[in-house]
């Protein structure tokens, strides 16, 4: 096929019998067979198939260029066909990815030796969090705090990292948690059972009800959910299917359980958390994330279709806040 923008030549007629018979109507005796010129394309341009060519070779004159004209045509747009089935196979709403402050900027000299970050193949579901630290910060004073829950996790606790995928302010700055790429589904310690195919996002504060929860902070929850939640083509007002890994969540092992696409920590386990005032603001969140990924409320893919999600790696269960 000839990609766009490329240009078709008709095959080297040098190996075509009916081309050969036809040039030997022609060249002068004793002349040096020489190959049959390509239309301009240089080497490399891929050349038209043989059912196209052989015939070309017995049209005469100003047929075989009409001829070849018209399949070139229908080539081209094959070739544009083609692209565009490629370009359907991408998910069809996928949302920016929001400013992401790195771990450099919070973890300083407190990074502790660690195994190599584990990866599921995709993120197909959300958990919110808070941190159950102090509202009345200074965001400035942010990365000190995370560092303080880094240390909480990985000292005190004996965590290999920090168990939430990101953290968000209450100025909506987004910080990378756990070690592994922004860009990359690492699997977290956020949600016992529940940690693969998922992102942790967590609050930093506490959320009990009657708190207000900054809109800054509301903001890049959803910018970030539908970010991440856009790489796999999942709605986030949507519902999927996880399978829980281990008992100590609220399903036992291998049981399915159906959670909404954005979801709270309580959800999927036995806590308060993500506090009552922010569990609330879930639905704002969720439509927040789904408007970002450019969805409209009748875009939401029916439960029925979504995927069941499989979680059969425990490593991490021992982890779980």
């Amino acid at each position: 096929m000839v990609p766009p923008g490329g240009t078709p030549h008709i095959a080297d007629r040098a190996r075509r019998p009916h081309s050969e018979f036809m040039r030997a109507l022609w060249r002068p005796r004793g002349a040096r067979r020489r190959r049959s010129p390509r239309i301009p394309g240089g080497p490399g341009v891929p050349r038209l198939p043989r059912a196209v060519t052989v015939p070309l070779g017995c049209v005469p004159g100003v047929a075989a260029a009409v001829a070849l004209v018209l399949c070139a045509y229908g080539v081209e747009h094959a070739a544009e066909d083609d692209t565009g089935s490629a370009a359907r196979a991408t998910p069809a709403h996928q949302a920016p990815r929001p400013a992401v402050v790195p771990r450099s900027a919070w973890i300083g000299d407190a990074a502790r030796d660690q195994p190599p970050p584990r990866y599921d193949d995709e993120v197909v579901a959300v958990f919110v969090h808070h941190t159950d630290s102090p509202n009345g910060y200074d965001c400035a004073d942010a990365p000190a705090i995370i560092r303080s829950l880094y240390e909480g996790q990985t000292d005190g606790r004996d965590w290999d990292d920090l168990g939430y995928n990101f953290v968000v302010d209450r100025c909506g700055t987004v910080y990378e948690g756990r070690a592994g790429g922004t860009d990359q589904p690492v699997t977290g310690a956020h949600t016992q059972g529940f940690n693969h195919r998922t992102t942790g996002i967590a609050a930093l504060g506490t959320f009990t009800e009657g708190t207000e929860v900054p809109p800054m902070m509301l903001h890049a929850i959803a910018a970030v959910a539908a970010w991440k939640l856009g790489t796999s083509g999942t709605d986030p007002l949507a519902d999927v299917r996880l399978v829980s890994s281990n008992g100590g969540s609220r399903y036992a092992a291998g049981s399915a359980a159906t959670f909404p696409a954005i979801a709270g920590h309580s959800d999927g386990y036995m806590t308060d958390c993500p506090g009552a005032a922010l569990k609330a603001r879930l639905p704002q969140i969720r439509a927040e994330a789904a408007r970002l990924q450019g969805r409209a409320t009748g875009d939401t893919v029916p439960d029925a279709t979504q995927t069941a999600v499989r979680n059969d790696d425990t490593r991490n269960e021992e982890q779980e806040p």
